[in-house]
Parts: structure tokens; sequence; C-alpha cells
């Protein structure tokens, strides 16, 4: 459960009266500027070695900021954001993997914008959210009060395209990254304190930027993917720039704690410090990522010690002087003594789990300062990373107690971080002041010979395949109180035919006159993408339906026509009379 506004001021309250721990560095009311990239390797950056990139403003915070040489995340990006938002392993969160609710996590977490609500913070979101699209599991749901960006794992166009404005659809002009830039520094210029997370999409695919960086690079002699990654990153860094210029110049940057980190490895292979592994790797170079944290008053230091997106909400709580409740659970540690050059830190053991596509106990990882197991598939491999940075030899033989006593810690972690179980919550409907809900493909279900166009179902993809009446599709909900809808479906057809809509048994037909076909978007890619392309979808009208409190199964089908061709992106439920979405300067 939530805790309630009154426990956390409470805790607040109690600060203010018995005093603060003189260890800490207590920094009341300080804003925070939290940035996080996507898809961005250690080995992205000038200033971990690589000749060929250029990152001058990402150096220049580097070289104010306190580092962690080895700072942990997940292997792809919605577990390592549900971790760090919450302090919290992303297995005890709900959270798994990346796509078919499965990304979702659990309403009952508190987030870090929700410590900091109740300490008079103004919270916004800007850019990818990736923890579940529809309210309680929304930004809006975990304690942001605005949002402004996309919650799948991904946009299918970087210009000129669309976002989500709280619950509305919204469209906005320009490259992405600048224009969440732009809106992040609008919202900074107001009332202090605030808490600004900046969540880049790049350089996750598809593979967009524009000329002047891709040029640059292509004329480094680079082939078309690694232009287009390393000119999205240098973009990053020039916005980053504009980023601490914006509170130099307002005077704000010496009251603001600015952190800037990456989700997981490289999208790809490329220069990473020598590192194995890359995204979606338990090894090194698929979890140690840049991490860099800008305090007011704090010199810059390189800290060796592991470090871990765990850490992150309470290491922020303790610089604030906020009391992380026990009741939270959180696993990560404040990383204050290690900044105060506490001799005292001890060791301790990171843990790393992974999914492909089925949820398993492996593969899985646990490392320390010195050692990290991976066990892939009954595969286990030891590295002495101290001694072995590279991990070229496997020291599994010589070592097996220790793999025996790791691998035990492992497995008592898992059972532990699980034990809530892993089942993706159902999307809720009937919340009240929440106009519009949107059910797309990836999070529901199939029946018969509906597949995914993109067969893996990332985000924004859809369903087809529809040959016969028994093939269906169909989405699990729960109606928090009795409530109706406009129902619509995103559909395209190449024929007339009829839409059957079933709600718990109670079904209507909607016949389709004519064809309503979705008609392809350009899309500026600079290599073939692996996500499905952009299309403007037809908006159908199937009625109004009302659902009834308790369980809901919503399934659609085609009636009456063999090999229909039928193609359906979405179902969006509509308050009655909400209004049509519209445009965001």
């Amino acid at each position: 459960m939530k805790f309630p506004f009154s426990f956390l001021l409470f805790f607040l309250f109690s600060l203010v009266f018995f005093g603060s721990c003189k260890e800490k560095i207590i920094l009341p009311k300080h804003n925070i500027l939290l940035i996080i990239t996507d898809d961005q390797g250690w080995g992205d950056l000038s200033y971990h070695g690589n000749e060929v990139i250029e990152t001058p403003h990402l150096d220049s915070l580097a070289a104010q900021s306190v580092i962690f040489e080895r700072f942990y995340v997940s292997p792809v990006c919605a577990p390592t954001r549900a971790s760090l938002l919450t302090g919290r392993y992303h297995l005890a969160t709900g959270t798994t993997w990346v796509t078919h609710r499965m990304e979702v996590m659990r309403e009952e977490e508190i987030t870090i914008a929700e410590m900091l609500q109740p300490a008079g913070y103004r919270t916004r979101l800007f850019g990818k959210w990736h923890q579940g699209k529809q309210f309680p599991h929304d930004p809006l749901g975990q304690g942001f009060e605005e949002f402004l960006g996309f919650t799948e794992g991904h946009l299918n166009n970087y210009f000129d395209s669309k976002l989500t404005h709280n619950f509305e659809e919204v469209s906005f002009e320009g490259y992405l990254p600048d224009f969440l830039t732009d809106k992040t520094m609008d919202f900074m210029e107001g009332e202090a304190p605030f808490f600004a997370m900046l969540s880049f999409n790049t350089p996750h695919s598809p593979f967009q930027v524009p000329d002047r960086y891709f040029d640059m690079y292509k004329a480094k002699g680079l082939n078309d993917k690694d232009a287009a990654v390393y000119g999205m990153v240098e973009n990053i860094d020039d916005n980053v720039g504009r980023l601490i210029s914006f509170l130099r110049q307002s005077g704000k940057l010496d009251n603001t704690i600015v952190i800037f980190m990456t989700d997981n490895g490289p999208n790809g292979v490329r220069f990473n410090g020598g590192m194995k592994g890359a995204k979606g790797h338990l090894d090194e170079g698929g979890v140690r990522v840049p991490f860099f944290i800008r305090i007011p008053g704090q010199p810059h230091q390189v800290i060796k010690p592991w470090a871990a997106h765990i850490d992150v909400l309470p290491t922020l709580m303790d610089l604030l002087g906020i009391p992380v409740s026990q009741d939270l659970e959180a696993h990560g540690k404040s990383l204050l003594p290690l900044i105060k050059g506490n001799p005292q830190w001890e060791d301790r053991y990171f843990f790393t789990h992974h999914v492909n596509r089925d949820f398993d106990t492996i593969p899985g990882a646990i490392r320390n300062q010195k050692y990290l197991l991976t066990l892939k598939n009954n595969k286990k491999e030891l590295y002495d990373l101290e001694n072995d940075y590279f991990q070229i030899q496997n020291v599994i033989a010589e070592n097996p107690q220790l793999v025996e006593m790791m691998e035990e810690e492992y497995l008592a972690w898992f059972q532990n971080v699980t034990k809530n179980g892993v089942t993706p919550p159902l999307i809720q409907v009937g919340h009240a002041q929440i106009p519009r809900i949107e059910l797309p493909a990836p999070d529901g279900k199939m029946m018969g010979g509906v597949s995914f166009k993109g067969k893996m179902g990332w985000a924004n993809d859809w369903f087809v395949g529809f040959t016969s009446e028994s093939d269906q599709v169909y989405w699990d909900l729960e109606a928090v109180q009795n409530c109706e809808y406009e129902v619509y479906a995103q559909m395209s057809n190449s024929s007339p035919l009829e839409i059957v809509l079933d709600l718990n048994g109670e079904e209507w037909g909607t016949t389709i006159l004519g064809a309503n076909v979705a008609e392809q978007i350009p899309s500026p890619d600079r290599v073939p993408r692996g996500e499905v392309y952009e299309k403007n979808w037809p908006l159908i009208y199937l009625g109004k339906g009302r659902f009834e409190k308790g369980k809901v199964k919503l399934t659609l089908r085609a009636k009456g026509k063999e090999n229909v061709e039928l193609e359906i992106k979405s179902v969006i439920l509509n308050e009655l009379n909400f209004k049509l979405p519209h445009s965001i300067k």
C-alpha cells in the first residue's frame, strides 16, 4: 500500500524537531535534475577514453561531479528505471522485462517523486517512462504532478511526432531530445524546489538524428549505425550543455543536484572500454554505466567501491535530510558515507536478473567488488574483476566453494524479491478524472492465428493475422467502479466487415462499411529498423460500453468473413464527450 501523506509528514517533522546526523550533507530544498539516457553505453563518452565521440559538456559535468567508477544498472531499460525510482530491485516492484506488461511497476511502490512531493517539491517527468501506460501505473499515478513524454519503450519517430501530456495525446515539432530539453528548462524556470527527471529517448533505435550530427561522424569514417548513435549522443551532450548553462545563468546551479546516468550497456558492438557484453547481457559491458552526481559544495572525486541504481533514492533522501522508512524495504543504501570518505564502508553483493521473453530464475548474476558469477542456462562463469577487468579467464574451477556460496546467495535473493509474485497487474479503468485510456496491442493477448506485425510485440506493435472468426484479441481489465466509455479501435481494414466487441460475455457488433487503411508515415531512419514503422491509424467508433466493477475481459474479433484483412493497433476508451487530441508548442 502507498504510505499516507500524514505518514510521510510525520517523518519530515520529526527530522526538523529532532535534528539530523552530523555525518550527512544535508541540502534542504535543493533542486534535483536527474538525466537518464537510453541505450548509451559506458564507452559512449570521450571522458571514458572514446577517441571518436565528442562529449565536451558531459566531460565538463564529470569533472565537477562525484563519479562512481563502477556503477551498475540492469541489462535493459524498464528494470533499471523501476530500481532507480524506488531504490528496490526491479523484481520486487513487479517489473521483469520491457513489453507485454512485464514492464509495469505495481502502484504500491513508492518513487522518488512520491517521497519529494510531501517535502514541497514540484515534480515533472519529461521523456520516457516505461513503467506502465495506464493510471495508476503511469507517471501521474506514481508521484509526478505532470508528464510530457511517452510511456512505451520507445517512440517510432523522433521528428514531428506525438507524445502524451498527462492523459492526452499531443503532437510536437522538431527533434524530440531538443524539445524535451526546452520543456525541462521551462519547468526549471519556475519556483523551487523542483525535481525534474529528463529521460532522453536516444540513442535507442530507431536511429534518427539531424543531418549535422550524422554527417560529422560519417566524415570520420563510421558506418551508418555508429554515425547515427554517436550523433545522437553528441546531441545529448549539447542538450546537457544547454541545461547546465540555463541553471548557471538563472542562478540555480549552486542550488541544484545534477545526476547524469544511462540505463544499460550499449545497443550494439562498439567501443566500451574493453568490457565484455552489451545491452541485454549480464557481464560488465551490459550493466556498468556512467554515473555522475554534481552536489553543490562537494568537490570532484572518483569513488572506487561499486554502487548501483538501487542506491539513488536512499542517497538523494540522505542528501536532503528526508527519512526513508524501513517499510519501503529499500534494497539500496545511501552513498554519502562513501562520498564523505568513510573507511568503514563494507562490501556487499549486487544481483542482476534478465528475462529472455519467458520469466525464469536465470539468466542471473551476482557480483561484489572482486568477483562476478554469471548463471546462464546451466553455464556458470566466475571472474576475478580486480585482476581480470576484461573477463578473459573463467576461474570457476579453482573456486568451487566460493561459487556454491555465491549461487546460494543469488537463489536466496531471487526467492525474496519474487515473494509477491511477478504477475503483471491488470489494466485499471473507471478512475475519476481519467478521460482517455488506451489499450495497445502489446498490452493485450492473442488467440488463434493472430500474431504481432513485428513478431516480438515490442512497443507500438499491432495485431495481424485475422483469418477466421476464431481469431481474437483481448485485454484483461479491472474496473475500479461501474463506468461507461465510448469505445474506439485504431484499426485498418481493406474491405467491409463486422467487428464484434465482447465485455464479459455481453457482445455487440459494429458494421464497418468501407475500407479504412492505415498509412505509413515517412521515417528518416539512418539504417533499417528492427521495430515496426509508424502509421496514421483510422479511429473507428465501436459504440458505448458499460464496465461493471470488478474484472473485465474485453475481446475483439471479426465476424462473417474468412481471411479478413484486418490490423488492430489499439482500443481506446474515451470518457463521454472527451475532446480530441491537440498540438503542443
